[in-house]
């Protein structure tokens, strides 16, 4: 069976955890990138990360974009935020139907 995991600070992924999801405190950027891999290794489906960690792991999240799995999906972090989480999700919109849908 897949499972789900959240990766970011503790403020912003412990709520996770009661939705039952796997949650990893953790933000510095070699230890988010051993993570990532063992986690894709061990039947992750989806992977949550917040976007100040994500900035840091660029390079570890491009390496997974055309994998079947882990998705890896970017979420707003407490505080930090780049705007590459909701920019993603335009980008996929447009992709799949496109056009930007999303539009304001």
């Amino acid at each position: 069976m897949y499972k789900v995991a959240v990766i970011g600070d503790s403020a912003s992924v412990m709520g996770f955890a009661s939705l039952g999801l796997s949650v990893f405190c953790e933000t510095e950027s070699r230890k988010v990138e051993k993570l990532i891999k063992r986690l894709a290794e061990n039947e992750f489906a989806v992977i949550y990360i917040t976007e100040p960690v994500a900035v840091a792991v660029r390079e570890t999240i491009g390496k997974y974009r055309n994998s079947r799995l882990p998705s890896i999906v970017l979420i707003p972090a407490v505080k930090g935020n780049t705007g590459d989480g909701m920019r993603a999700v335009h980008e996929s919109v447009e992709k799949a139907v496109g056009s930007d849908i999303l539009k304001n």
